[in-house]
């Protein structure tokens, strides 16, 4: 049976899933949602003797069901390939009392390899089954890791262009670095003198201008996105939650059907949303620990049922969670309204003018699953110098703020299920915020021998997402201002 996506403000706004793939976003800015989530047709037991591609296969299929068998299979032999640096794509690593989940053994050592390497694959084909002749532009704003991750999945793929605008301040050295170096005919990176959220506002704000799509058209062009906005982000995401989960079947750390915890650092809210969605899918998760950083707008969310932008905007050492606007939450706020896009219309209209809503308790009595936590910069930083000196496992900024929530939680509630931990970057991304949480005394070194350092104690081998910036010249040096987004995407275009 085809499953179909709708707007989440707008219920006549229909597509399927090569659609919403294609679109990115609904109109009205709303997200597409999928209508229902079709529950595992294959057993937790069978799926725990797959592997990565084939567990893959059996989720999206359910959720992707425009595709054919052998489209499907094509993208996902295609993204989950030698370009991952172990055969097993996600391992799950056991240290001090959680199961981490490693999600940054892709081309650019961030979680966003997960879907962004399959992302081109399933938006060419999507183009080709809708008979698509405009050229695609990928329009995205990045917090950090999405950026690089986009841009390395689309490098050249012919009938694609893409744009991606980064904080121009609000990003790490490596980060930047890694995406001002980025080869590829038809790719263009921006720094813009604004936050995250202001970078993720231009890009919503083009994406809903109809007259700029009419213009778009009339020169060949058509807008797509491969923020975890687009379904085609999203869904590959409930893949490796399903597959850590049936690695602790086939290891014998669980049964079958027993519940796990699932312990998330959270910006966008789209990668503990993917767990969710795992869950509606038929996976065993009990509670869903979503972890914030000092930007603590979710973790007050889940306290309060008040989302409230309207506070300081604080620069850590974990940058992708620097978000006070978390886009994927309006997903779950549709959900737990009754699938009510109108009600969901109006609390996100509050949101843009006020820069706060609430919901009611009888929405907030669904979030019973949630439990919100979070951790300071200095809490993070003992993180990473209390693990690696009790199991030797270095972490980066982002999985120590999950970490700290992690052992709070525990602290808290004497919760002992067996427990998931999302690592979502490898800690070569955020070198200097990691050694220097080992030790001070690696202040004085350089961005690049502290990478040599790290080696060294981890024992891990330098990623060659890094050796590859260490000399590469900068071919993207754009800055503009937020107001200036769309002009330089015009610019670019040649339109």
């Amino acid at each position: 049976m085809e499953l179909i996506y709708r707007s989440t403000r707008n219920a006549n706004e229909t597509a399927t899933a090569s659609e919403a793939i294609l679109k990115g976003l609904a109109n009205e800015g709303g997200l597409f949602v999928p209508d229902s989530i079709p529950a595992l047709d294959v057993s937790l037991t069978d799926l725990a003797q797959m592997n990565y591609q084939q567990v893959a296969y059996e989720v999206m299929k359910l959720m992707f069901t425009d595709f054919t068998e052998e489209e499907l299979k094509h993208c996902i032999n295609s993204a989950y390939d030698k370009k991952f640096d172990t055969p097993e794509i996600a391992p799950l690593v056991h240290k001090a009392g959680a199961y981490y989940l490693e999600l940054f053994h892709g081309s650019t050592i961030a979680f966003k390899d997960m879907a962004l390497s399959i992302l081109p694959y399933l938006l060419t084909t999507s183009a080709k089954k809708n008979h698509v002749k405009n050229e695609i532009v990928i329009l995205t704003a990045t917090s950090g890791d999405t950026g690089k991750a986009a841009l390395a999945g689309f490098a050249d793929v012919p009938g694609t262009k893409i744009i991606v605008f980064y904080p121009k301040h609000g990003v790490s050295p490596i980060q930047e670095k890694q995406m001002v170096t980025q080869k590829g005919e038809n790719t263009f990176v921006v720094g813009i003198t604004g936050n995250f959220d202001d970078a993720q506002t231009g890009v919503k704000k083009m994406f809903s201008d109809e007259k700029l799509a009419s213009y778009m058209d009339e020169k060949g062009y058509q807008f797509s996105s491969a923020n975890s906005i687009n379904i085609g982000r999203l869904v590959p995401q409930m893949v490796y939650y399903v597959y850590a989960y049936t690695r602790l079947v086939k290891d014998g750390t669980i049964q079958a059907g027993d519940k796990i915890n699932v312990v998330v650092p959270t910006g966008n809210f789209g990668n503990i949303l993917a767990a969710y969605y795992a869950k509606e899918m038929g996976l065993p998760i009990a509670k869903f620990v979503c972890a914030s950083n000092d930007n603590k707008v979710l973790y007050d969310f889940f306290t309060t049922g008040t989302y409230d932008r309207n506070r300081e905007f604080i620069l850590t050492t974990s940058p992708s969670m620097d978000i006070l606007i978390s886009s994927n939450l309006e997903r779950l706020i549709y959900k737990i309204a009754g699938n009510d896009a109108e009600k969901n219309a109006a609390l996100m209209k509050q949101l843009s003018t006020e820069g706060v809503y609430t919901i009611t308790d009888e929405m907030k009595a669904k979030l019973a699953e949630f439990a919100g936590g979070y951790a300071t910069e200095a809490e993070t930083s003992a993180t990473i110098k209390k693990v690696y000196e009790s199991d030797s496992y270095i972490m980066d900024t982002h999985t120590a703020v999950a970490a700290t929530v992690y052992d709070k939680y525990v602290n808290e509630t004497g919760d002992k299920t067996p427990t998931v931990i999302a690592s979502t970057a490898s800690p070569y991304k955020f070198t200097r915020s990691v050694m220097e949480s080992i030790d001070e005394a690696y202040a004085a070194k350089s961005d690049f021998e502290l990478v040599d350092e790290l080696c060294k104690l981890s024992g891990v081998k330098v990623p060659q997402a890094i050796e590859d910036i260490r000399t590469a010249p900068v071919l993207h040096d754009t800055v503009c201002d937020k107001e200036e987004m769309e002009s330089v995407v015009k610019k670019f275009l040649n339109i």
